[in-house]
């Protein structure tokens, strides 16, 4: 720690207190509503199926926002898109605390998730450009809170409906929301003269918006004619994107020149693989446990404990290990770590139920995985110039949403196919253990682009 820190510019430490602040609380608010989504419909006099779309909404309003960042920030700079953001995120947070139907709560969590969909980008970008060569320990430390909301965000609702009512789920949010916003006034610096003037692309904003949103909505309902039709309208209006991107250049609203990196190229494949990889086996593992192995549902949450303790364990230490090891060997290491644990469950799932083999299994897992993220970010940031960090931030963040309901559809597919050819004396086993080994070859392609990583990334500016 103390190296890391006398590496830093002075004050960068404040910095990235912010930054992570931000990133924490728009993560806890994807999960802290799952719970509570049966008393709302009750209290709001609706519908579970009407009630979910408060977390679908905020979800789907994440990644419509997502493509202005590197516009935002290049406009009026980053300090004052995140004071806006998180000033934002905070109203909204009161307004749904407020809320007195199921519409207003729905319309209300849009905004929310409008304002939370910058503050994790924003916040990586923000720890690019303090932490420089020192990217990989300083983002391993900032990792290890974001990765923890996610499962803090189930253990603080059931804390609140326990003894409050769920307005409270959102109205905690203001007082944190008037602290964070008091510490970003105070430790962000001014970052005016960086602000370059660019004009919105609006055509490239108004296909890919879309995009991302039908792409991600039509992801898990391919099954169905109307879901077809919009999977393939956001494949049409990604493809009509690319094209007027590749045209307009550097005006574009995501500039495809930063992939004439190679190494930019390759991060970004990773991180799409690695996202989508860790999105479809936490689809595989509990349907393989429920269906094949027999397991109760009440199981699965200590079930699938091992796998998120392998990548808290692994993620404070990436920083030292890519120090040590450098970026390409952890970057690999953790792949293949993770290409050899999704393979266990190939042999899992030929044989009977075995705790001891599926608790090492998922350990050593969610430690390979843990192990991608900060040397892909780390690469990618190296071959990008200071200016360029916004934009780079916008373009990595959209392939990496992307990675998770792509490769999640291409496995849940797979598995239907293997299903409908599986004997009935089989129980699906065949079936789970052939969808284990193409979620292993996909493992082991994110291990064969990451060995493209140079042996140490670092920044030049």
């Amino acid at each position: 720690m103390t190296d890391a820190s006398t590496a830093l510019a002075p004050g960068a430490w404040k910095v990235l207190i912010v930054a992570t602040l931000g990133s924490v609380m728009a993560q806890i608010d994807a999960t802290i509503v799952n719970v509570s989504l049966s008393s709302l419909a009750g209290d709001l006099r609706t519908t579970l199926g009407t009630i979910q779309w408060v977390t679908s909404g905020y979800l789907l309003a994440l990644t419509l926002i997502l493509p202005l960042n590197g516009w935002l920030v290049d406009r009026i700079g980053a300090r004052a898109v995140y004071l806006w953001c998180f000033a934002a995120f905070t109203v909204s947070s009161a307004l749904c605390g407020l809320a007195w139907s199921a519409p207003s709560l729905i319309g209300f969590r849009v905004v929310q998730g409008l304002a939370g969909g910058l503050l994790a980008p924003m916040a990586q970008m923000m720890v690019a450009r303090v932490a420089g060569k020192d990217m990989a320990r300083v983002a391993a430390y900032v990792t290890v809170p974001i990765l923890l909301a996610p499962l803090l965000g189930p253990v603080i609702a059931g804390a609140i409906l326990q003894h409050a009512s769920w307005r409270w789920l959102f109205l905690v949010n203001v007082p944190v929301g008037a602290v964070a916003i008091s510490l970003a006034a105070l430790f962000l610096p001014n970052d005016r003269h960086e602000r370059r003037q660019r004009d919105l692309d609006l055509v490239g904003l108004a296909l890919l918006s879309p995009a991302l949103v039908l792409f991600l909505y039509s992801a898990d309902r391919l099954t169905r004619l109307s879901g077809l039709a919009l999977f393939m309208l956001s494949l049409g209006l990604l493809a009509a994107f690319l094209w007027t991107a590749a045209r307009k250049g550097k005006r574009a609203l995501i500039d495809l020149e930063l992939f004439h990196s190679p190494l930019f190229s390759l991060a970004s494949i990773v991180q799409f693989l690695s996202n989508g990889t860790t999105f479809a086996g936490q689809m595989l593992i509990p349907l393989y446990l429920i269906d094949a192995a027999g397991r109760s549902p009440a199981e699965m949450g200590w079930l699938m404990a091992p796998l998120g303790l392998g990548m808290i364990c692994a993620f404070p230490s990436a920083g030292f290990l890519a120090k040590h090891l450098g970026t390409r060997a952890l970057a690999a290491g953790g792949a293949l770590l993770a290409t050899v644990a999704t393979a266990a469950f190939v042999f899992l799932a030929a044989h009977e139920f075995n705790l001891v083999a599926l608790t090492v299994a998922l350990f050593l897992r969610g430690a390979g995985l843990g192990g991608i993220g900060i040397p892909a970010v780390t690469t990618a940031y190296s071959a990008v110039a200071r200016p360029d960090l916004p934009m780079a931030t916008t373009t990595l963040n959209i392939i990496q949403r992307l990675g998770g309901p792509a490769l999640t559809t291409l496995c849940a597919t797979f598995l239907g196919w293997q299903l409908s050819l599986a004997q009935p004396a089989q129980s699906g086993s065949t079936a789970y253990m052939w969808a284990f080994a193409l979620l292993s070859a996909l493992h082991a392609a994110t291990f064969l682009v990451a060995l493209g990583f140079p042996a140490r990334a670092k920044r030049t500016d």
